[in-house]
């Protein structure tokens, strides 16, 4: 029934520890020798996201920062939408202050910290990315996917969301990918709208797509795939936008592999 597979990375496919199990990754193997077209559809750079994408072994599209980045499985671009800099310039202002938050920001090929976090790397070993500090008062304003802030504060984060949401309107996408971890990217982005832009490019529609996903980055994109699933560990904000969708398990328990065996294979 469903020609397209999409899935989030952190807290859905991938497992805790941030990498593919051996499982997924056999599942995912055979999903494409069945024909089935999957596509990566992450928070994530897209530097990070090819490194994963070589090591599951399949020709993938990629859905990346949020849908302000499409990579074809060949690593062409097809859609590139950036946050202006005068909205990425007003957002470090209004934040580079408060020593609670650290600053990420997503540019064409790197990224970029305002204070050195150690502790991210664990998210990364398997792809190795890794990123750079950058000077709050002289930040890069050119050729930004996204923007993003990170605080183990979800109600201090969500101060911030209204603020943007007030200031800046439809200007900016905004969403919270994780409780902490609060991300603002270009206007009118978001995987939802990226999803319906490979279907049409596979000769396909939204009818033909299957999504998983479990943070509020996501809830566009389960919206309007035919099938959206939510993981168990979703946040509540998800289940409450989404209350007729079905809940699945855990990536603990590699859920979205075993729903794709029983389901597509």
């Amino acid at each position: 029934m469903y020609k397209i597979v999409a899935s989030d990375l952190d807290g859905t496919l991938l497992t805790p520890e941030h990498h593919i199990a051996p499982y997924t990754r056999d599942v995912l193997q055979r999903l494409h020798a069945k024909g089935k077209h999957f596509v990566f559809a992450t928070g994530r750079h897209h530097v990070d996201v090819s490194e994963i994408r070589k090591n599951v072994g399949i020709p993938a599209f990629m859905i990346t920062s949020n849908g302000a980045r499409v990579h074809d499985d060949a690593n062409n671009v097809i859609f590139s939408r950036n946050v202006e800099p005068a909205l990425v310039a007003a957002l470090v202002e209004m934040v580079k202050k408060d020593e609670s938050i650290t600053i990420h920001i997503y540019r064409e090929n790197d990224w970029l910290l305002s204070r050195v976090d150690e502790d991210l790397a664990k998210f990364h070993k398997e792809s190795g990315f890794s990123f750079s500090v950058f000077d709050t008062e002289n930040p890069p304003l050119e050729d930004i996917a996204k923007i993003f802030f990170i605080r183990h504060d979800h109600e201090y984060l969500v101060e911030y969301e209204k603020k943007f949401i007030s200031l800046f309107g439809d200007k900016v996408s905004v969403a919270f990918s994780t409780p902490f971890c609060l991300e603002v990217m270009g206007s009118g982005v978001s995987k939802g709208e990226a999803l319906e832009a490979v279907a049409k490019i596979k000769g396909f529609s939204l009818e033909d797509c299957i999504a998983f996903g479990d943070g509020m980055n996501d809830v566009e994109m389960l919206r309007m795939a035919q099938k959206g699933l939510i993981m168990e560990s979703a946040l509540p904000r998800v289940k409450e936008a989404l209350p007729e969708h079905d809940v699945i398990g855990s990536n603990a328990d590699e859920s979205v592999a075993r729903y794709l065996e029983k389901h597509l294979l």
